[in-house]
């Protein structure tokens, strides 16, 4: 309860300052993404050492404390910014917030999850884990609906102090779990840091299978989000004019996401990862993501009517493959980290969801670039992304049955440990 309530106030904080970073985007149109892209890939690659050395000498409770005080002391810093944002400039102030922002997402929330990898084994995590996400989606829904009413009434930068608040309550609460688990794991000295190496995440990835099993999954996965982001950010440009307008755009666009990704939490995720365990949650999303590739191809820039509105098939695109990414995807992966060795969790996982991650959206962004430049348009490459997502489901598969993965626990309770 109290993790999924972290993971609430987590998410919220990071989806009220979601559409104010994506404004930005918004603002200058994908031609700057790969500028973008590159120098959040360069910060990643300076700040995995220090994570790495984190890590290795502070235990969890100081970890987590340093970790997210920096970020809340980051938020009240940008206020001012904010507030003189049309004299400094979109394309300015973008390039430095998107960094921060993405930093932001990445560390944040893979930090959480390295946490909670590290408290609960594999057959419980396959019961809880999707609970847990689905604290985290309704603050991810939670997040858009408190910027929708407060943007109108407040302005942009105001925002940020919120988000800081509500990420002070999560680091409040991840500090009291923590406490409260400190001998959650057999073997595991109550306090201690994990220690290894600075560069033990990089090394990993080459060493360990599962781990370049993930590196690749979230380089494809990277490849299609961020192919959609792209197109979106030029939808975006062409629709919307004035920062507020294409903050309530990219506002609505999270909303739908994070709605699909809660009822898939509600109903089919925790099914699979109980059942079926939890390579199947991962090869479902990717046959999925082949499916609305396929309908863009077809589409390109069409809409379809719900409910009265015309709807972008791009933007259906971007919902759904997120939707899916955060409601299924996601718990599926973070609940087979706890089949790893403890450094793996925190410093391969995180070199993983931050390190590769970025530079699968530096090479994404510069490859739709170049083939705009070329005269390839949104059919063709909504095709390459089509081949991309097949290639996932592939890797997919591959890495839910991992051969270095530790053997897997049951998820459902026998009778005898119901009554115990």
């Amino acid at each position: 309860m109290w993790s999924a309530l972290a993971f609430f106030f987590v998410m919220t904080s990071y989806y009220i300052i979601r559409p104010v970073r994506d404004q930005l985007i918004g603002a200058v149109g994908s031609q700057s993404l790969p500028l973008f892209y590159g120098a959040v890939f360069v910060a990643m690659l300076l700040l995995t050492p220090l994570f790495g050395a984190l890590v290795a000498r502070f235990p969890r409770r100081l970890l987590l404390g340093w970790s997210y005080s920096f970020f809340i002391v980051s938020l009240l810093a940008f206020v001012p910014a904010f507030v003189a944002q049309d004299r400094i400039g979109a394309r300015e102030l973008g390039v430095v917030f998107f960094v921060w922002g993405s930093v932001f997402n990445l560390f944040v929330v893979s930090l959480f999850w390295s946490v909670m990898a590290d408290i609960f084994s594999s057959g419980r995590a396959r019961r809880v884990f999707s609970l847990i996400a689905m604290g985290g989606m309704a603050g991810a829904i939670f997040g858009p609906l408190v910027t929708k009413l407060l943007v109108q009434l407040i302005g942009v930068a105001p925002l940020l102090l919120v988000s800081a608040l509500a990420l002070g309550g999560a680091l409040a609460l991840l500090l009291h779990v923590s406490a409260q688990h400190e001998l959650a794991r057999p073997g595991q000295r109550a306090g201690a840091a994990i220690g290894g190496s600075l560069w033990a995440g990089a090394k990993e990835v080459w060493t360990r299978p599962f781990l370049r099993y993930m590196a690749l999954l979230m380089l494809f996965g990277d490849g299609i989000g961020t192919l959609a982001y792209a197109l979106v950010a030029d939808y975006a440009k062409l629709h919307f004019a004035g920062a507020v307008a294409r903050t309530a755009f990219y506002n609505d666009l999270d909303l739908a996401t994070n709605t699909l990704g809660a009822l898939l939490q509600l109903t089919l995720t925790r099914w699979l990862l109980i059942r079926r365990g939890a390579g199947w949650a991962l090869v479902l999303p990717a046959l999925v993501n082949v499916a609305l590739l396929l309908m863009v191809a077809i589409g390109g820039h069409g809409a379809v009517v719900i409910s009265g509105y015309a709807v972008s098939l791009l933007a259906i695109m971007m919902a759904t493959t997120r939707g899916f990414a955060y409601g299924m995807t996601k718990p599926a992966v973070d609940a087979l980290y706890t089949r790893v060795p403890r450094e793996t969790r925190y410093k391969g996982k995180n070199f993983v969801e931050t390190a590769v991650w970025r530079f699968g959206d530096l090479a994404v962004t510069s490859a739709v670039s170049g083939l705009r430049m070329l005269g390839v348009g949104v059919t063709g490459l909504a095709l390459a992304g089509t081949g991309v997502a097949v290639l996932a489901t592939w890797v997919s598969r591959r890495a839910g049955w991992s051969p270095d993965l530790a053997p897997d626990e049951p998820a459902t309770r026998s009778k005898a440990t119901a009554s115990a």
